[in-house]
């Protein structure tokens, strides 16, 4: 059995219109909301071994402010990756990783996911990222394989899915008007 948890960026700092997309950092919120991630994924339990990461700067910044203390590996192929480009990088983590944390971007992280869950494993959770996987969202998903190598479509099952907002009402949706 492997572990897989999903980390999406915090929110971006939209700022400065003339940095590119790969250059953008983190606004404050962003910044508040990676730091109660962080924390969340220190309280929630459970070892990280590597850290597999896009290298754009909203997502490095985001490692750098949830204070997470483990190895990190940045792969450009994580950049804005759809759901079987990160099936083929985590593919190739070496097997003495038991739990692997992807930092990356959307739709990509909540297509793998999505595609990763076994339909008869569809569950709350699944609903619930199947409607939106918001800035800084952290899933954690159980994959029924002893190799990375196995990764596959209907492989795993969530058991565990948290927002910002779901632990600091201040970090919900932004009214508007």
């Amino acid at each position: 059995m492997k572990r897989l948890g999903l980390l999406r960026h915090a929110k971006s700092d939209w700022d400065d219109m003339s940095l590119r997309d790969f250059d953008r950092g983190l606004n404050a919120r962003g910044r508040k909301g990676a730091a109660l991630m962080g924390e969340h994924i220190r309280r929630q339990g459970g070892a990280w071994d590597l850290v597999v990461a896009s290298p754009a700067e909203r997502v490095k910044r985001t490692f750098e402010a949830s204070g997470l203390d483990i190895p990190v590996q940045f792969e450009e192929q994580a950049y804005l990756a759809d759901s079987p480009t990160l099936i083929q990088l985590l593919s190739a983590c070496h097997d003495s990783a038991d739990a692997v944390l992807l930092m990356a971007h959307n739709p990509g992280l909540q297509e793998l996911a999505l595609d990763l869950v076994a339909p008869e494993a569809e569950n709350d959770l699944f609903n619930e990222v199947l409607q939106k996987y918001p800035t800084a969202a952290f899933a954690v998903l159980e994959l029924d394989i002893d190799h990375w190598a196995d990764l596959a479509t209907g492989c795993g099952k969530l058991v565990h899915f948290a927002r910002p907002r779901d632990l600091d009402p201040e970090l919900g949706p932004q009214s508007v008007g």
